[in-house]
């Protein structure tokens, strides 16, 4: 009976909204929940702790390895130039010093001392073999298409015993209108007598300058060691060729004699 006035008490309020009295009762002993997660508890992660996951790497990155193969790659370019351009500086001394002393591709040796031991005298093996036959030494004379040089022997041809010296000449002429220095390599054929013939004295691998409109005599002194006469793989040659060919030369930045081609 005590809850009808109570209703009616609350009905009597007009902006109080209408509830039943046991909700209200309910209402009233019930005790505000904590709420399963509550926002406020939550604990600050950094960022740094939590580990990334399909991060896309960097340009740098995908660079690097690029980086180091492109200059391994540089590194042996370079160092192949630079052995390609040592070579070639070196190459023409190696060449003379070599094939002079082995009478290697044709090229003659260059006396003295050539074909008995290092303790005899020189003069002594230039005794001309009688008893052997006439050598025919012809000669030949070329220049490069960049070499505005005309270049010929004197001489077609001249007839030696082993053991005999002879003396030819050659002569160039500079038909340009400067100075240009030129050099000359030589060879001999047939290739095996190379060994057998010795120079004296020669205008090869040597700077060779010559003025505008200038022509100059060049000496070749030479001789066909005696023992040509005893080699049987000899028999059967009557006919060496001395051939020369002169290239157009220029120094470098370092002071080398380089042939232009």
């Amino acid at each position: 009976m005590n809850a009808i006035p109570r209703v009616w008490s609350r009905l009597g309020r007009k902006d109080a909204a209408w509830i039943c009295s046991s909700c209200a009762t309910k209402s009233t002993r019930r005790k505000p929940s904590t709420p399963f997660f509550n926002p406020s508890t939550r604990r600050a992660i950094s960022d740094s702790s939590k580990p990334r996951q399909n991060v896309a790497p960097t340009m740098e990155q995908l660079r690097a390895p690029f980086k180091t193969k492109n200059s391994s790659t540089l590194y042996y370019t370079l160092s192949i130039i630079l052995g390609t351009v040592a070579f070639s500086y070196g190459s023409v001394p190696m060449y003379k010093m070599i094939c002079q002393t082995t009478g290697w591709g044709g090229q003659p040796i260059k006396a003295p001392g050539h074909g008995g031991a290092e303790s005899d005298d020189p003069s002594e093996r230039l005794k001309p073999v009688t008893n052997a036959k006439r050598i025919r030494i012809t000669f030949n004379g070329s220049v490069s298409d960049v070499l505005p040089w005309k270049f010929t022997p004197q001489q077609r041809e001249v007839k030696v015993l082993p053991g005999e010296t002879a003396l030819a000449f050659y002569t160039a002429t500079n038909k340009s209108d400067e100075d240009i220095i030129g050099v000359a390599t030589y060879s001999v054929t047939p290739g095996q007598v190379a060994q057998y013939f010795s120079k004296i004295q020669c205008f090869c691998f040597e700077e060779q300058r010559l003025n505008a409109g200038e022509t100059v005599d060049m000496p070749v002194f030479f001789y066909i060691d005696p023992d040509f006469a005893n080699d049987p793989n000899m028999r059967g040659i009557e006919q060496v060729t001395l051939s020369y060919t002169f290239f157009k030369a220029r120094y470098d930045k370092n002071g080398h004699l380089k042939p232009m081609a």
